[in-house]
C-alpha cells in the first residue's frame, strides 16, 4: 500500500511539473514575440496549441525542442526569455534583420545542440557562458553580425560534441583561444573577416582530424619567427587528412612556403587559397602533389620564378592565379600538357618573359587568360589561343603577325580581347571577324598593324568597345561599323582617308575619336568638315545669308505670336499661373535658346516663356508631374502642326532656394547638355533664361522615373505612367542602359562628367522602357590627372564641393551619397558608382535605401551581402525568393536567380566603403551588358563569374 501511495504522488507531481513546464514554454516564446516583429502572426490566441506555431517543434511530451525561423523577416531583440524552453534542442535565427546582443541567458539551454545566429545585425560581445555552458553544441553559427571582443573560449570550456564554428564576417579581436585545441570534432573553422591577428597557431589544428573547412583569411594573423617562417602552420595540417579548403589570403603573412606544403591531404585538399599576403621565395615542386586541386590563388605576393612544371600535375585543376608577383621567368611548356581542364589562367604583371608555349593551344577549356603587363616576346602560338571570356596579352612584347588560326577558335569568344600595346604587326584582315560575332571588347592599339579595316567588322554585332589607335592602318573607315552598337571607338594616330559621317553608333563620337588622320574629314563633331576652300567659303556665307534672313522672319514673326499671345492667355494665365511669377516677366522679345554647340538657331529651337506657360496651361497643377529641390516640372504640350509632348524643368527663382545656387544649377546642366550626347542620356530640346525665369525643356518620357516604376507612382499625375513594375528582362535593360550612360560621362565623354546625384528619381523611361539618365543641375565636370580630357570647365573649381554639400545640393538623396563625401571628398566618378550600386540593389530588393537604414540599421549593402553569404547555390537562393520583386522561378528557370545574385554581387562591389574597392562604370556596364545579352542561357550559370568582381569566398556554406 505505501509503494502505491509513491507511485501516485510520483505520478501527479510528474503531470504537475509537465503542466508547468508547458506553461513556462508558452510564456517563452510569448515572451520572444513580444520583442520582435515579424512573420509570426499564428503565435498566440489565433492558434492555442503552441505546437502548432510556425518554426516551432515539440517532442512527444509537448516540450519545445526546435525554434526555427531562419530567414523569417524578423526584427528586433532576442528576448532572454528563451533561456527558459528547457528542452531546446536547435536554435537556428539566421537571416533576419535582428538587433541587439546575445542573451547570456542562452547559457541555460542545457541540451542546446545547434546555435545559428548568423546574418543578423547583432552588437556586443559572445557570451562565454552561451558557448561554453552548453557543452553538447554541435554548431555554432554567428556569422555575419557586428559582434566584438575577444572569441571567449577559457579553459573551462569543453566542447567535445562541436563540428561547426562559423564566426566569420564580425568585429572579433585578439588571437585564436588555445583551449580550441580540444574541440577534435571541429569540422567546419570559419573565422575570416575579423580582427583576429597574433602567431598561426602550430598545434591547434593538428588534433582535429575531421577538419575540412579552414579560413582564416581577411585578419592580420603572421607566422613563425618573427613573420618568416609557414612550415610550422603548415606541417600542423598534415594530420587533417579530411581537408577539402584552406584561406589563408589577406593577412600579410610572410616567409616562403615550404615543401612540406606537399604533405597536405593531397586526396582531398581541392582550395589553397595564400593571396595577398608578403610570401616570398619559389613556389615549391610539392605543390605538384595535391593531387585533388582545382583553385590555386598565390597573386599579390613577392614569389619568385621559376614556375615549376609541377604545379600543373593535378588534373583537376581549374584555376590559377599567380598575378602581381615576381616570378621573372617563362611560362613552363608542361601548362598546354598536364593541365587540361585549366579554366582560368592569370598571371598578369609578374614579369614574364620568354614566349607563350605553342602548347598553350592545346586547353580548349578556357574562360580566362590574362597574361597582360609583362615582357613576354615572341609570336602568338600559330595555333591560336581557344578562350571564351577574356583574353588579354596587352602590354608585352609580341612580335609577329596575329595567327590566321586565332579567329576560329575564338568562335565563342564573348567578352574581350586585348593585344594592345605590343609590336604586332601585318595587315588587321587576318582576323576572321566573321567568327566572332559574340566579342564585346576589342583593343589592337598601339601595334604596328598595316592594311585597312575590313567591312566585315560590320559582322561584330555584339562589339561596344573598339581601339585600333597608333596603328599604321589606312584606307576609309568602313561604313558597316557604323550599324555596330559601340559605346566607345578609337582612330586616333593612323593614315585613315576619307570621309566619316557622324550617323548610326559614330553619333556617339567626337573628334578626338580620330586625331592624327590628316586624312579624314566629315560631320564627327569636332573633326574638319570635307570639301575645298572655296567650296567651304561659299557655304559659310550662304549660310550667313540664310541666318540672316531667319532671323528677320523670326523676329517679325515672334513679335506676332508675343502680341496674340499676350492677349488672349493673359486673364487665363492670371488664375492658373503661380501669382509670384506673373508680375516678374517681359512679355515682349524672345529668350535666348541654349543648345548643343553653336546650334541655337537651328537643332534647337528658340522659344519663350509665354509659350511654355501655355503649353503647360499656365504651369498649372493639373501638368506637374515632378517636384525637385530646385524646381518643378510640368509636362506640356507645345501648340502647333507637330503637338509636340515636351517636360518643362522650371527652376525655382525665390531667395528661399538660393538664387545664385540656382543658377549655377541652370548653367551648368546647360552646359554639361551641350557637350554630351547619348542614348541613355537625357536629351535637351532647348532651354530659356531670362535675368527672371530658367527652364530646361525636355523629352517628355511616357512611362516616368525608375523610382515611379519600383515603388509605384506617388499620386496620379497628368498623363502619368502606369505602374508596370520590374521583371528580370526590364531590370536587366533598365540597369544596363544607365550603365552604359554612366560609363560615358566616366571613361568617353569630351569631358569626363561627375553626375553627384544618380538616384532613381534622375532615371526616366521613354515609351519603350529605355532608360535615360536626367537632372544634372549638380554635376561637375573633371579633368583627367594629365588633362586629357580637356581643362576644367571655367568657375567650376569654386564649387569642388558641389557633391558633398549634403545640407544643400544633394538634399533629398540621402542613402545614395557615397560616404566619403561626407568626410569631405571630392567629387568623383567612384562616387557616382557607389550611387549606382545602390540604386541596383534597390531594383532588386524594391527596398529604398533609407528604409532599410531605418528598419534594420544598415544599409542595402549590407543587406546584399548577407543575401550572397553562403547562398550562391541555387537552392538556397530559392528560400530568399521573398525578397525578389518578381517571385519564385518557375521550374527550369533556376539560372534567373543566379542572374539575380550576380546583379547583387554587382551591387555590393559598386557600394563598397573604400571608394578604390569599387570597379568602374565601364567594367560594371561590360557585366551588366554580358547578363542582358543572354549569353548567360548559352554558356549556363557557372560561367557567370569575372574576375573583375571575383571574391574570395568558401564553398561551404552554414
Amino acid at each position: 500500500m505505501p509503494r502505491l501511495f509513491v507511485t501516485l504522488i510520483a505520478v501527479a507531481v510528474a503531470a504537475v511539473s509537465s503542466v508547468d513546464s508547458h506553461a513556462t514554454d508558452r510564456a517563452a516564446l510569448l515572451a520572444f514575440k513580444s520583442g520582435v516583429r515579424g512573420n509570426l502572426s499564428d503565435w498566440g490566441s489565433r492558434s492555442p496549441r503552441m505546437c502548432n506555431w510556425t518554426g516551432v517543434t515539440c517532442d512527444s511530451t509537448g516540450r519545445v525542442t526546435r525554434l526555427l525561423l531562419k530567414n523569417s523577416n524578423l526584427s528586433g531583440v532576442i528576448s532572454p526569455s528563451i533561456g527558459n524552453l528547457s528542452a531546446l534542442r536547435k536554435l537556428d535565427l539566421r537571416f533576419n534583420h535582428l538587433s541587439g546582443t546575445i542573451p547570456r541567458e542562452l547559457g541555460m539551454l542545457s541540451q542546446l545542440l545547434e546555435l545559428r545566429l548568423g546574418h543578423n545585425s547583432l552588437t556586443g560581445t559572445i557570451p562565454e557562458a552561451v558557448v561554453c555552458n552548453c557543452t553538447s553544441l554541435t554548431s555554432i553559427i554567428l556569422s555575419n553580425n557586428s559582434l566584438t571582443g575577444e572569441i571567449p573560449f577559457s579553459a573551462r570550456c569543453r566542447l567535445p560534441r562541436l563540428q561547426q564554428l562559423s564566426l566569420y564576417e564580425n568585429r572579433l579581436e585578439g588571437g585564436i583561444p588555445s583551449p580550441m585545441s580540444n574541440f577534435t570534432s571541429l569540422s567546419w573553422v570559419l573565422l575570416q573577416y575579423n580582427r583576429l591577428g597574433g602567431v598561426l597557431p602550430s598545434q591547434m589544428f593538428s588534433k582535429m582530424p575531421s577538419l575540412r573547412y579552414l579560413y582564416l583569411s581577411g585578419n592580420s594573423f603572421s607566422s613563425d619567427g618573427g613573420n618568416t617562417d609557414l612550415e610550422p602552420f603548415l606541417a600542423s595540417l598534415a594530420n587533417c587528412t579530411g581537408l577539402q579548403e584552406l584561406g589563408v589570403g589577406s593577412n600579410g603573412i610572410g616567409g616562403e612556403i615550404p615543401a612540406v606544403i606537399g604533405n597536405l591531404s593531397s586526396a582531398n585538399l581541392s582550395l589553397l587559397y595564400l593571396d595577398d599576403n608578403e610570401i616570398t621565395g619559389a613556389i615549391p615542386r610539392a605543390i605538384g602533389n595535391l593531387a585533388s586541386l582545382t583553385d590555386l590563388e598565390l597573386q599579390d605576393n613577392m614569389l619568385e620564378g621559376p614556375i615549376p612544371s609541377e604545379l600543373f600535375h593535378p588534373r583537376g585543376l581549374t584555376k590559377i592565379v599567380l598575378s602581381n608577383n615576381q616570378i621573372n621567368a617563362e611560362i613552363p611548356k608542361s601548362i598546354g600538357l598536364l593541365a587540361q581542364q585549366l579554366a582560368t589562367i592569370s598571371i598578369s604583371n609578374s614579369g614574364l618573359r620568354g614566349e607563350i608555349p605553342e602548347t598553350l593551344s592545346n586547353l580548349t577549356n578556357l574562360d580566362y587568360v590574362l597574361l597582360d603587363h609583362n615582357q613576354l616576346s615572341g609570336a602568338i602560338p600559330p595555333g591560336g589561343l581557344s578562350c571564351q571570356m577574356i583574353l588579354d596579352l596587352s602590354y608585352n612584347k609580341l612580335t609577329g603577325q596575329i595567327p590566321s588560326g586565332m579567329p576560329g577558335l575564338l568562335g565563342s569568344f564573348n567578352m574581350y580581347l586585348n593585344l594592345s600595346n605590343n609590336l604586332l604587326e601585318g595587315p588587321v584582315s587576318s582576323l576572321e571577324f566573321g567568327s566572332m560575332e559574340m566579342i564585346q571588347a576589342l583593343d589592337l592599339s598601339g601595334n604596328k598593324l598595316s592594311g585597312g579595316l575590313p567591312s566585315s567588322m560590320g559582322a561584330l554585332k555584339n562589339l561596344r568597345f573598339l581601339d585600333v589607335s597608333s596603328n599604321g592602318l589606312t584606307g576609309v573607315i568602313p561604313r558597316s561599323l557604323q550599324g555596330l552598337p559601340l559605346q566607345f571607338a578609337n582612330f586616333s594616330h593612323n593614315n585613315f582617308t576619307g570621309e566619316v559621317c557622324g550617323g548610326g553608333s559614330f553619333a556617339n563620337l567626337t573628334g578626338d575619336s580620330f586625331l592624327g588622320n590628316p586624312g579624314l574629314c566629315g560631320s564627327v563633331p569636332g573633326m574638319a568638315p570635307c570639301g575645298g576652300r572655296k567650296r567651304g567659303r561659299f557655304l559659310y556665307i550662304a549660310i550667313g545669308v540664310v541666318v540672316a534672313v531667319a532671323v528677320g522672319l523670326l523676329a517679325m514673326v515672334c513679335a506676332v505670336v508675343d502680341h496674340y499671345l499676350m492677349r488672349s492667355s493673359r486673364s487665363r494665365l492670371a488664375m492658373a499661373a503661380p501669382s509670384s511669377l506673373l508680375p516678374r516677366f517681359s512679355t515682349t522679345g524672345l529668350v535666348k535658346a541654349t543648345g548643343d554647340g553653336e546650334k541655337e538657331s537651328g537643332e534647337h529651337p528658340r522659344i519663350s516663356y509665354w509659350e511654355l506657360a501655355d503649353a503647360t496651361d499656365g504651369f498649372s497643377e493639373v501638368n506637374l508631374i515632378g517636384k525637385g529641390g530646385y524646381g518643378h516640372v510640368y509636362r506640356g504640350v507645345l501648340h502647333g502642326e507637330s503637338e509636340t509632348v515636351i517636360a518643362v524643368k522650371v527652376l525655382r527663382q525665390d531667395q528661399a532656394a538660393g538664387g545664385e545656387v540656382v543658377a549655377g544649377s541652370f548653367e551648368r546642366e546647360c552646359r554639361v547638355l551641350r557637350s554630351i550626347r547619348h542614348r541613355n542620356l537625357i536629351r535637351v530640346v532647348t532651354a530659356c533664361s531670362t535675368p527672371e525665369f530658367k527652364a530646361v525643356v525636355l523629352p517628355f518620357m511616357p512611362n516616368g522615373s525608375l523610382d515611379s516604376l519600383i515603388h509605384g507612382p506617388p499620386a496620379a499625375a497628368a498623363g502619368g505612367p502606369r505602374h508596370l513594375g520590374l521583371d528580370l528582362d526590364l531590370l536587366l535593360g533598365v540597369a544596363s542602359n544607365v550603365a552604359e550612360g554612366m560609363a560615358y560621362l566616366h571613361h568617353h565623354a569630351p569631358v569626363k562628367v561627375v553626375h553627384c546625384d544618380l538616384k532613381p528619381s534622375n532615371v526616366l523611361l521613354d515609351g519603350d522602357m529605355t532608360a535615360v539618365v536626367s537632372d544634372f543641375g549638380i554635376s561637375k565636370l573633371v579633368a583627367t590627372d594629365d588633362g586629357a580630357r580637356g581643362p576644367e570647365v571655367t568657375g567650376e573649381a569654386s564649387t569642388s564641393s558641389v557633391c558633398n554639400s549634403i545640407t544643400r545640393l544633394l538634399q533629398g538623396s540621402v542613402g545614395y551619397i557615397a560616404p566619403e563625401y561626407g568626410l569631405g571628398g571630392r567629387p568623383s566618378t567612384q562616387g557616382d558608382v557607389y550611387s549606382f550600386g545602390v540604386m541596383l540593389l534597390e531594383m532588386i530588393s524594391g527596398k529604398r535605401p533609407t528604409d532599410v537604414i531605418s528598419e534594420e540599421g544598415h544599409g542595402l549593402h549590407d543587406w546584399a551581402k548577407k543575401l550572397l553569404q553562403h547562398k550562391r547555390d541555387l537552392g538556397a537562393v530559392v528560400e530568399e525568393r521573398s525578397l525578389l520583386p518578381f517571385g519564385p522561378p518557375p521550374r527550369g528557370e533556376m539560372e534567373e536567380v543566379a542572374v539575380v545574385l550576380e546583379l547583387l554581387e554587382i551591387g555590393v562591389a559598386c557600394s563598397q566603403l573604400a571608394p578604390s574597392m569599387r570597379p568602374s562604370m565601364d567594367d560594371v556596364a561590360h557585366e551588366i551588358a554580358y547578363l542582358r545579352d543572354g549569353t548567360w542561357r548559352k554558356y549556363g550559370v557557372t560561367d557567370l563569374k569575372t574576375t573583375i568582381f571575383d571574391q574570395q569566398t568558401p564553398r561551404c556554406t552554414d
